[in-house]
């Protein structure tokens, strides 16, 4: 059989069209199939494109949707993208508001080193948004590594920026809160209505008029459900706009809050003091003083008010004799110097006695920081007392002196606290020495040795140390020189004890017993 080389060449030549025919379909189908499962944006190359049909985002590039994962706001695309725009195009929302009625719009943004294109138009009811770098082109790319450092750290100063504790957000120039971190968005969302959501711009929590002021330190009250947070208010200039930071200052508020009930606590009770008060700085100018002062001193408040120095009020003191003379002036001045000198270390307490009669205890101590406080008291109704007292005891131990009989009074410890001129004389004992240094029993051993031996000083000591009921006693003991002397032990207030020794005269001994005779 012959071999038939056309009809081979023609089988060949049949299978390759064939198969190109093949190859060129699977190409035409694999395309259509990649346009119907990628988006109307799958080339990466094609730039920065958004499609919206009024705010639900139709479709958007890869670059583009980076774009609207990087936005600082909460919300939809639509909301997202705004934030993200805003502050680069200040008129965006105006002119976007007038696109039906242009169709189309070019916008170049503001206050940036490397300026964006925005570029919007309207087809169909369909706005499409397309963002562009003209200096793009003449930058190198970035290589993937570089690209994808870039990305990490972005992601790690979202995340720290996100999980702050405190308010964090940025106001255009206008006053708008154009960014604000997760914290500010949470305070907002507790003051938003129930079903509503955040919207653009976003709320504002603290007035306008302290944010916008550059001075530090602004305090701002957040009242949420009843409770009232109190908030220190840092802002730094950026361009037209201010990036802020609310710090939480509850705890200095309370602290200040505090101190100032205190100070007022502190002056009212200086205001109803008794004694006169005037502080003194380091430089000795009067810094502070309370009513009694003026009471005490009769000095003019006006003049108070001046804030005099040491000298010049110690000065307007001496003119008005309140305090004492000195014998010459220049002793006087010398007096003041060491005054000032003693109240500085602490050291200075001293009485004055005034021409009018009345008696001050004047006291100087230091004070922080180099003052100095000088305090006066009117003492004359206690010195008054003193003296009252004073002269009662000396007219009590004046009628005790006068007596003939001795007397030693103890005290419930059995301690001697009195005796008169008598005893004295007696016993041969000073009362000023004794007083307050003889025990009962020193005394005791002291009279025994004067005496005859006697029972009588057992009983003594037994009788000032009881501290039970007790009854007044008497009985005799006779000294070395003959005299019999009559005692009595009688019980006082307070646990006391009066011993009053009186002499016998020779003659009384036979009157008493002639007198119990005519009794019987």
């Amino acid at each position: 059989m012959e071999f038939d080389w056309a009809l081979a060449l023609g089988l060949i030549l049949t299978a390759a069209m064939a198969a190109s025919a093949a190859i060129v379909l699977a190409g035409v189908l694999q395309a259509r199939s990649g346009r119907r499962t990628g988006g109307i944006f799958s080339d990466p190359q094609s730039g920065t494109v958004f499609l919206f049909d009024g705010e639900t985002l139709l479709d958007a590039t890869p670059g583009a949707r980076a774009i609207l994962a990087l936005s600082p706001a909460r919300g939809g695309p639509w909301l997202r993208l705004l934030a993200y725009l805003v502050p680069r195009f200040p008129d965006l929302e105006s002119r976007l508001a007038t696109l039906a009625g242009d169709g189309r719009l070019t916008l170049a943004s503001t206050g940036e080193a490397d300026p964006l294109l925005l570029m919007a138009e309207m087809r169909g009811g369909v706005t499409r948004l397309t963002l562009d770098d003209p200096t793009s082109a003449e930058r190198p790319r970035l290589d993937h590594l570089a690209q994808r450092a870039l990305v990490e750290e972005l992601d790690q100063l979202r995340a720290t920026v996100s999980q702050a504790p405190l308010m964090m957000w940025r106001e255009s120039g206008r006053g708008e809160v154009i960014w604000a971190n997760a914290a500010y968005l949470l305070e907002a969302a507790k003051r938003l209505d129930a079903g509503e959501d955040l919207s653009w711009p976003l709320p504002r929590l603290f007035e306008r008029a302290a944010t916008a002021q550059g001075a530090p330190g602004q305090r701002q009250k957040l009242e949420t459900q009843g409770t009232a947070r109190w908030f220190e208010l840092v802002g730094f200039a950026e361009g037209e706009g201010r990036l802020l930071f609310a710090l939480p200052a509850d705890a200095a508020v309370q602290a200040e809050a505090s101190l100032r009930d205190f100070m007022q606590t502190l002056a009212k009770t200086f205001a109803h003091l008794p004694i006169g008060l005037a502080i003194f700085d380091q430089h000795r100018k009067l810094a502070l003083f309370n009513p009694a002062l003026l009471d005490l001193t009769s000095l003019p408040p006006d003049m108070l008010a001046l804030q005099p120095s040491l000298f010049s009020f110690l000065e307007a003191l001496r003119d008005r004799q309140m305090i004492p003379e000195p014998k010459d002036y220049p002793s006087w001045r010398r007096q003041i110097l060491e005054l000032e000198k003693a109240a500085s270390s602490g050291l200075y307490t001293e009485t004055w006695s005034l021409p009018s009669g009345q008696t001050y205890r004047v006291i100087g101590r230091p004070h922080p920081n180099g003052a100095l406080a000088l305090m006066f008291e009117d003492i004359s109704t206690e010195m008054s007392r003193t003296r009252r007292y004073r002269a009662d005891l000396e007219l009590g131990q004046a009628v005790v002196d006068a007596m003939d009989e001795a007397i030693a009074v103890f005290s419930q410890a059995g301690e001697l606290v009195m005796t008169n001129a008598a005893y004295g004389a007696l016993w041969g004992h000073d009362p000023v020495e004794t007083v307050g240094s003889g025990s009962i029993v020193q005394l005791c051993e002291q009279w025994r040795a004067r005496t005859a031996p006697s029972p009588l000083w057992s009983e003594a000591e037994r009788f000032v140390a009881d501290l039970g009921s007790r009854r007044p006693w008497s009985g005799e003991v006779r000294l070395d020189d003959g005299r019999l002397i009559s005692c009595r032990f009688s019980p006082l207030t307070g646990g006391a004890t009066l011993v009053l020794f009186r002499i016998n005269r020779p003659d009384e001994g036979a009157s008493a017993e002639a007198a119990t005779l005519r009794r019987a």
